[in-house]
């Protein structure tokens, strides 16, 4: 998971116009290609969530008081540092455009499109 990190540091969180011929390039298709791009972003996106609920969860403690709220200078500084990470369709955007991403057809498509 740290590679991930320490690949999306890098990148700017902002937003920016791509080449649609440059995403459609591999597929031929723009919806094949965003579909790839989602799918890796929702895992991503997972992966970050878990990382992240495992560090917050080291630092929790448990009171009886449902009142009573515990801010830890640690916790803060964990939640800001993902929070200022590139969303996770930024990150899955870069590693498709650097053919970093592995996908491939099922099969049972590909017998479907022959008996057409």
């Amino acid at each position: 998971m740290s590679d991930i990190k320490a690949r999306a540091q890098g990148l700017s969180p902002d937003t920016s116009a791509r080449d649609i011929q440059q995403v459609v390039g591999d597929t031929g298709n723009i919806y094949e290609a965003l579909s790839i791009v989602s799918r890796r972003a929702r895992q991503l996106a997972v992966d970050l969530k878990h990382e992240l609920d495992q560090k917050l969860e080291e630092f929790a403690e448990v009171t009886d008081t449902i009142e009573e709220v515990v801010e830890n200078k640690e916790q803060i500084e964990i939640s800001k540092f993902y929070e200022k990470l590139p969303n996770p369709v930024l990150i899955a955007m870069r590693e498709y455009l650097d053919d970093e991403l592995y996908h491939r057809y099922n099969e049972r498509r590909e017998e479907d499109e022959d008996d057409l």
